[in-house]
This record gives C-alpha cells, sequence and structure tokens, in this order.
C-alpha cells in the first residue's frame, strides 16, 4: 500500500472515518499499481500457452498424421501461429477487448494505439495482458487444421484462417471476455470452453465437410505414423495447459491455484474414463486413447477450472473422457465426416460438456464458486444458450468463409498431390530420409 493509503490506514486506526472520497482515492491508488509476482506468472503463462502450439499441437498432430504429411502439419500450426499473433496487435485486440457492443468492439487501440509500457489492465502492463491473449487466438485458430489436414492448399489454410480470426474468433471473444452479449447474460467460461473449443471444434467439422474426404476413407486404414511424438505433443499440452487456465485468473493467486489443481485432476479423470472405456468395449487401452482423453479432459475443464472445485473437476473428466470417445467413434460415423484428428470430437464435445457443467459444478454447496444465492437451473440455462449461441455463430461464419476461399483460389488439392504427399507437394521437403 502506498503512502497515501497508509496515511489514512493510520487515522482509521483512531477511529477516525474516512471520507468517500479518500476511500475512493485509496481503491484508485491499490488497483492502479503493477503487481510484479501477478506480472511474473502472467509472462510465464504466456510463454506457456506459446508451448502448447509450437510444439504442443504441431507434435500432437503431426505424429498422427501419415509420414508424407507430417511437415506439412508443423508448417500449417508454425505459420498459423506467426500469422494471427500479428493479426491480434494490428486490429484483434482492438475489436476485442475496446468498446462497448454486444459483438464486436471498436478501432479505438487499433494497431495499438494508446498502448505503452505504462499502460496497465488491472495490476499487469497492458502489453503483457496483449500478449497473453494473443496466444489464445494462436492456439483456436491451430486447433482447426486438425480436422481438414492431409489434404488442404497451404495457401486455402492461411486464408480461411486469417477470415476466421476476424470472423468468428475475435467477435466471440468480445461477445463472452469482451462485455458482449454473452457477457451481459452471465455466461460463465473462465478460459475458452465456447471461445477457444467449441469456437474451433464447429470450424473444423464444417471445415471436413467442406474440403471433403481424403482419398481412400473408408477403404483404407490411416495410420498414426508416429504415437511417440503424439504422446509427447499431449504432454506439452498438458504441461502448457495451466498457463492456459490457471493464467486466466490474470493474478498469482488462490483463484489460480485453483485453476491449477483442476487442471491436473480433471485431466487426470478423463484419461481413466477414456481407457476404462476403451478396455471395456475393445478389450485393450490404448496410448492413443490415454493422450486422447486426458486432451478431451483438458478441453472440458477449461470453462470451468476457476469456477468449480476440485471434486466437480474430477466429475467433470470422469464425464468427459467416456463421452470425447464416443465423439470421436459412434459419433464421428453418424456425422460421416472426415474429421482426421477429431478436432470436433474432443475439442468440440469437450467444450459442451464443459460448458454445460460449469453451471452444475460452480454451486457453492457442490464445492464452487458461485455466490450463495447461486441456481443451477438458471445458470445451466445460461449455459446451454451460450453453447448453442457458439455453434450457430461459428458454424454460419466458417459456412461461409470456406465457400468463399473455395471459390477465390480453391480449398483442395489436387489428386495426384495428395497421394504424393503436401510435404514433397506443397513444401519440397520431407520430414524423413529412408
Amino acid at each position: 500500500m502506498n503512502k497515501i493509503a497508509s496515511a489514512f490506514t493510520a487515522l482509521s486506526l483512531f477511529g477516525l472515518s474516512l471520507p468517500l472520497l479518500a476511500q475512493e482515492t485509496i481503491a484508485l491508488e491499490e488497483t492502479a499499481i503493477l503487481n510484479s509476482g501477478d506480472t511474473a506468472w502472467m509472462l510465464i503463462s504466456s510463454v506457456l500457452v506459446i508451448m502448447m502450439i509450437v510444439p504442443g499441437i504441431a507434435l500432437f498432430y503431426g505424429g498422427l498424421a501419415r509420414s508424407k504429411n507430417m511437415l506439412s502439419i508443423l508448417m500449417q500450426v508454425f505459420v498459423i501461429f506467426s500469422m494471427v499473433t500479428i493479426l491480434w496487435c494490428l486490429y484483434g485486440y482492438s475489436l476485442a477487448f475496446s468498446g462497448e457492443g454486444n459483438f464486436v468492439g471498436n478501432f479505438d487501440k487499433l494497431f495499438l494505439k494508446g498502448v505503452s509500457v505504462d499502460s496497465l489492465q488491472g495490476n499487469i502492463p497492458e502489453y503483457v495482458w496483449i500478449a497473453f491473449q494473443s496466444t489464445f487466438a494462436g492456439i483456436t485458430s491451430a486447433l482447426i487444421v486438425g480436422a481438414f489436414a492431409e489434404r488442404i492448399k497451404f495457401s486455402a489454410v492461411l486464408l480461411f484462417i486469417a477470415l476466421w480470426f476476424t470472423f468468428s474468433y475475435v467477435p466471440m471473444t468480445h461477445i463472452v471476455w469482451g462485455g458482449g452479449l454473452l457477457a451481459q447474460d452471465g455466461a460463465l467460461d473462465f478460459a475458452g470452453g465456447t471461445v477457444v473449443h467449441i469456437n474451433a471444434g464447429i470450424a473444423g467439422l464444417v471445415g471436413a465437410y467442406f474440403v471433403g474426404k481424403r482419398i481412400g476413407f473408408g477403404r483404407e486404414a490411416f495410420m498414426p505414423h508416429s504415437l511417440t511424438l503424439t504422446m509427447v505433443g499431449a504432454s506439452l499440452l498438458w504441461l502448457g495447459w495451466f498457463g492456459f487456465n490457471a493464467g486466466s485468473a490474470v493474478a498469482a493467486d488462490g483463484l489460480a491455484g485453483l485453476a491449477f489443481i483442476n487442471t491436473i485432476v480433471a485431466t487426470g479423470a478423463a484419461t481413466l474414463g477414456w481407457i476404462g472405456t476403451e478396455a471395456m468395449v475393445k478389450r485393450k487401452p490404448s496410448v492413443l486413447g490415454a493422450v486422447s482423453g486426458a486432451v478431451g479432459g483438458l478441453v472440458a475443464i477449461t470453462p470451468a477450472a476457476g469456477f468449480v472445485g476440485p471434486m466437480g473437476a474430477i466429475i467433470i473428466g470422469l464425464v468427459a473422457g467416456p463421452l470425447c470417445l464416443w465423439g470421436v467413434s459412434g459419433l464421428k460415423r453418424r456425422l460421416k465426416a472426415d474429421d482426421a484428428f477429431d478436432v470436433f470430437g474432443i475439442h468440440g464435445i469437450g467444450g459442451i460438456i464443459g460448458a454445460l457443467l460449469t453451471g452444475v459444478f460452480a454451486a457453492p454447496f457442490l464445492g464452487g464458486t458461485g455466490d450463495a444465492d447461486f441456481s443451477i437451473l438458471s445458470q445451466l440455462w445460461i449455459q446451454f444458450k451460450s453453447v448453442i449461441f457458439t455453434i450457430l455463430w461459428s458454424g454460419v461464419a466458417s459456412a461461409v468463409l470456406y465457400k468463399l476461399v473455395d471459390l477465390l483460389i480453391g480449398l483442395r488439392v489436387p489428386e495426384g498431390h495428395e497421394r504424393e504427399g503436401l510435404d514433397i507437394a506443397s513444401h519440397g521437403e520431407s520430414a524423413y530420409r529412408y
């Protein structure tokens, strides 16, 4: 506390009441001071989220691809992150976090106008807040590529992602976190169940339909070329997710600690739930099942991380594991979509589960952080509306944008390029020497 606040505190010890203006002065002084501990945690959290993308998502997806497409996956993820962070600073941040519109902000901070080393967002530098949020934009955009992997043009990927970032990710960020429509409705999304996972999952599913099925889909076995790399990628995702979830507390405090432990236990529970179900159905639990279950648990706990207690997080994980397994098997067969790396089955389904169950386990009598008058039915209805809104927004925006890209430059690589593999056909390189 600064000297002015200390003086007022000393007066209060002698029974002297403080004028309202003085009390407001203290509050302003306290909230306007940079907190170095919070700043350090947010810098670390930003780095952890970057690790989730490159190399986490890149290796997780790359291992699932056939060897002839390994580099194409790494390239797409790496370049998407590079591009989206630039777009975020140019106009994304301004549209997402400035202004009071229901669906989008304004251009007050276009090109980061008015932001300086002295600008604060709460108790941390605004530059740190911008950087942290840029990593969320980057990973959300990168998640989508797993759905249409191994058969899309590199140029089409970049054009679609640039458009989708502008017309789906940025508005959804404002709508949920920037004071927009769903925020006003009271929707709970701690770290991105709607903004990140449902948003990306729906975009991936729509993309799988628009790009079409891989040659040989349903007739050939598309086996992952390296489950070792997929395991490494999943491990990096789990590690980086502590920055994703606990970093969303925007402080090094008890709330960050709650999100941290929830990220541990929900993920573990989902892993056990997935492989337990898999063992009963297929008689053998698999490494791919274990890592997929872990990612499903990470996704499901994301919207709930700071709102539910550890016991609620465990239940969310136990529910998410088997349901995400169904999402990549039974539901996927019904949808008849070639979602190559199960973006919708894991991120879409996991995000929906997490968003809805947040409305249940945020209740204080179930260990959550909700208010004393918290109503499960009321909050569950709000959560349901936020899920439906996100599905519709992302679905419509994605369909329009895929069609536009297809008309402008085409989505699909030629058949010969697909058979040869995108590493050589699109980039003139090979991941491995034989």
